[in-house]
């Protein structure tokens, strides 16, 4: 069946960086809301709990600590595994719509990673049950929880017996884990304990895919999957079709979009963000050329997400950064034209700033 339009265009990368970038306010900040831009960023990666603070702050105009603490604090966004198995950072509306969509990923997930071979032969369902019971009597991290089921199941490994909870129960991670100042441990309640709703047991599929593509789009079937750490989206494309743009990338892969969705002038201006770690627009497409030319690996570095990160210059991928001793020390990938090393410096000094709560430091741009 034709697309709602056929369209010939060829999209370079640099049409598809402003386009990937508008989408996640990086083109210009916005006066969103940050409940509206999380939704909009199609969640935002949260495995380092405090690094959406850092990527709303590249994104909003009036971003502030209190704000996102707030919501977490009041249930109306949660972290939880979604896409690619990952923790996200999601509206609570999102959580229940998407949890049971990725059901299957967890369970693929427990399987792969050999967990099922440190189990003895027991009744799984027994095993959720009681730690369901647990968790809702009061959240616990993984290894409390994996201690207290041990007591009832001692020939099992306390490890494997909280991975297969972890994998098989949707939960989410209570504050104060992602809470800017108070930071705690990853505990885990279930969804419906804590948001007083189960989950929609009807997942919508179409629905994420439109989503995956307002955010990330215009995107592959294999950038789609990348995003979501599904596979078989190919029919779900299919189904779309009809209601979508399509274009070509220069090595003439499909790409679909949604037609009332941004598309700037490949040369629109594009500002210096600094970017926490993990941020989705480096990790969201199976070919990262529209933001990463050189096809450098993104590093995933452990830490809180508040004192280290990537760059953007002109839109891409330049350099690294990191905070520590009052200081910010950037890195970047060769060297930077004199106006953009000014910029970097003058975008640095409001992180720094935003990050430490006020507190004076110096700003260091240096190449790799």
């Amino acid at each position: 069946m034709a697309s709602l339009h056929s369209v010939a265009t060829v999209l370079g990368p640099r049409a598809l960086n402003r386009a990937t970038l508008a989408r996640q306010l990086l083109l210009e900040r916005t006066r969103a809301s940050v409940l509206d831009a999380v939704e909009l960023l199609g969640g935002m990666q949260s495995q380092a709990p405090l690094a959406p603070y850092v990527g709303l702050w590249s994104r909003l105009l009036d971003a502030d600590t209190d704000a996102l603490s707030r919501l977490t604090a009041d249930r109306t966004v949660v972290r939880t595994h979604l896409m690619r198995n990952t923790i996200h950072l999601v509206s609570a509306r999102d959580c229940l719509a998407w949890t049971e969509i990725f059901a299957p990923l967890r369970a693929t997930h427990f399987t792969a990673h050999g967990f099922a071979r440190r189990l003895p032969d027991l009744d799984r369902e027994e095993v959720l049950t009681a730690a369901h019971a647990l968790l809702e009597e009061r959240p616990a991290t993984k290894a409390e929880l994996g201690r207290r089921l041990a007591e009832r199941w001692p020939d099992a490994d306390p490890s494997a017996l909280a991975y297969l909870v972890t994998h098989h129960l949707p939960l989410v991670q209570p504050p104060p884990r992602g809470m800017w100042g108070s930071n705690g441990a990853a505990l885990c309640t279930p969804v419906e304990t804590w948001l007083g709703r189960a989950p929609e047991p009807r997942p919508d599929l179409d629905g994420l895919v439109l989503r995956c593509l307002a955010a990330f789009g215009p995107a592959s079937v294999a950038d789609v999957q990348a995003w979501s750490g599904l596979s078989r989206l190919a029919e779900v494309v299919e189904r779309l079709r009809p209601r979508l743009l399509t274009f070509r990338d220069e090595q003439g892969r499909e790409l679909f979009d949604l037609p009332d969705s941004p598309r700037p002038d490949p040369e629109t201006p594009a500002p210096v963000r600094f970017l926490p770690e993990y941020d989705n627009l480096l990790l969201s497409h199976a070919d990262r050329s529209r933001v990463i030319p050189d096809g450098r690996p993104v590093p995933l570095p452990p830490g809180n997400g508040a004192n280290r990160g990537t760059l953007l210059v002109d839109g891409f991928w330049r350099g690294t950064w990191r905070i520590g001793d009052a200081a910010l020390e950037v890195t970047t990938f060769g060297r930077l034209a004199p106006a953009e090393a000014a910029e970097v410096e003058e975008e640095g000094r409001r992180l720094l700033e935003f990050v430490t709560g006020g507190a004076a430091g110096d700003v260091h741009v240096g190449e790799e």
